[in-house]
């Protein structure tokens, strides 16, 4: 997800947030305020390099939560046509009924502002067109995610959308990249959660995290809680675990299908690597259980034209079908890497020529323009060659030879798949006792 531009928005936010308090409009004010301090926390999470940095930005959101407090107080109470507390000014009074809900609870408070985090805010850009195969995981999560949401009188009397999605199988196979097409296209409040978010050194407060988290989704429905690397938090119970980790299964239980509990309208979507060591009861929370297998050759042939990209390259279709062919037993992200590494062989053709020669192309200061004093690396005995090194050459002269078919297969030969037949044996074992093709 990419979160490069959060503390700006943050800030951006917060900017028109005191233009509209200073203009009185202060309901405007208020929502703005609120929004700025969701970016605001998930900049903690993921921009604030430093500790001093998260706690001037953690300052920061303690002032603009404090006015938003006095505002959605102001707005409460306007019947009796008070003035709105100038910012920094404290209340001389405290009544009964001045305090929120919030503030009778502050621990609740303080474990929502953790959660914060979580909610994905930026969508990842990622649709469905980019996940090559695994037509049947995106056929169930449309049904579990999209189809409720557009066509809410489908899902009426005994016909339910799908409460809970595993997806499971080998590393690398893109159970992860299918939760980012979810977040890009599902119309909800995506809560992208891992066991650093849920789990405290504070006892009582790991399973309370749980519990705020799934109220956060009910409160926020439609919404998807999505917790990848499952097993790290559900595990089978035992004797020798924790009493802590026992208490957070418990309530995960409790949260997913307990007594009481109206989870319409909340999907969660797990994902791991290594399902057999799931717990029986959250694994049986999981209505259904998606194998995601492996690449076949028709995906591993789009996988690699998805990841070459628009980058200058002379492979055809053929090419393509090739590379597919070869490159069997390798995953999503293992042939990701092989383009990548293919993609530098120009670059490392660059740094070891010994000879470039002019040619012709477009300039690097205006592509219309055709010139031809570019160089381009060559073998020393190829007509026009000049002995220089690539310190030698202009930044803006330089004309970088195109991948080829060469290249890439020069990296799949030094790059070997990452999964291995024991880990298939398990994951296959685990599909046909409990799962289903994805």
């Amino acid at each position: 997800m990419a979160t490069g531009g959060t503390l700006q928005k943050a800030i951006d936010l917060v900017t028109k947030a005191t233009e509209e308090d200073k203009n009185k409009n202060y309901e405007e004010a208020l929502r703005l305020y609120e929004h700025s301090v969701e970016y605001f926390l998930h900049a903690i999470k993921y921009e604030a390099q430093s500790d001093k940095a998260r706690e001037t930005i953690r300052a920061k959101c303690i002032q603009y939560l404090d006015r938003a407090e006095k505002l959605k107080k102001y707005l409460a109470d306007k019947e009796h046509k008070k003035k709105p507390i100038k910012t920094g000014e404290n209340s001389s009074k405290k009544g009964a009924d001045s305090d929120s809900d919030s503030d009778s609870d502050p621990d609740k408070k303080k474990l929502i502002n953790q959660l914060e985090g979580a909610i994905v805010m930026e969508k990842p850009n990622i649709n469905w067109n980019d996940v090559a195969g695994l037509e049947v995981a995106k056929e169930a999560l449309k049904e579990a995610v999209i189809l409720p949401i557009k066509f809410p009188h489908l899902f009426t009397g005994k016909r339910q959308p799908w409460r809970g999605i595993l997806l499971f199988g080998p590393p690398g196979t893109g159970k992860s990249y299918l939760a980012k097409a979810v977040a890009t296209e599902a119309n909800s409040t995506f809560f992208s959660v891992s066991s650093s978010d849920l789990v405290s050194k504070w006892l009582g407060e790991s399973e309370k995290l749980v519990k705020n988290l799934f109220e956060m989704a009910r409160d926020k429905k439609p919404s998807i809680v999505f917790i990848d690397e499952i097993d790290s938090l559900c595990s089978s119970r035992s004797d020798n675990e924790s009493e802590s980790a026992r208490r957070i299964k418990t309530e995960f239980l409790v949260q997913m299908q307990g007594v009481g509990t109206d989870n319409f309208g909340v999907l969660v979507l797990g994902a791991t690597n290594i399902p057999w060591v799931l717990d029986a009861a959250i694994r049986r929370r999981f209505e259904k259980r998606i194998y995601i297998p492996l690449p076949e050759e028709n995906a591993r042939t789009t996988i690699f034209k998805i990841h070459m990209g628009n980058t200058p390259n002379s492979l055809t279709d053929e090419n393509y079908r090739t590379l597919g062919e070869k490159s069997e037993g390798y995953s999503g992200a293992d042939i990701s890497i092989v383009v990548r590494d293919a993609l530098m062989q120009p670059v490392r053709k660059v740094q070891t020529a010994t000879h470039f020669r002019r040619v012709r192309g477009p300039s690097r200061t205006d592509p219309n323009l055709i010139v031809d004093d570019l160089l381009s690396p060559c073998s020393p005995g190829a007509p026009g060659a000049t002995e220089m090194s690539w310190m030698e050459v202009p930044g803006e002269k330089l004309l970088e030879p195109v991948v080829t078919m060469g290249d890439v297969l020069l990296s799949l030969s030094s790059t070997k798949p990452t999964v291995n037949d024991e880990d298939l044996l398990k994951v296959d074992k685990f599909k046909d006792d409990f799962g289903q093709e994805g």
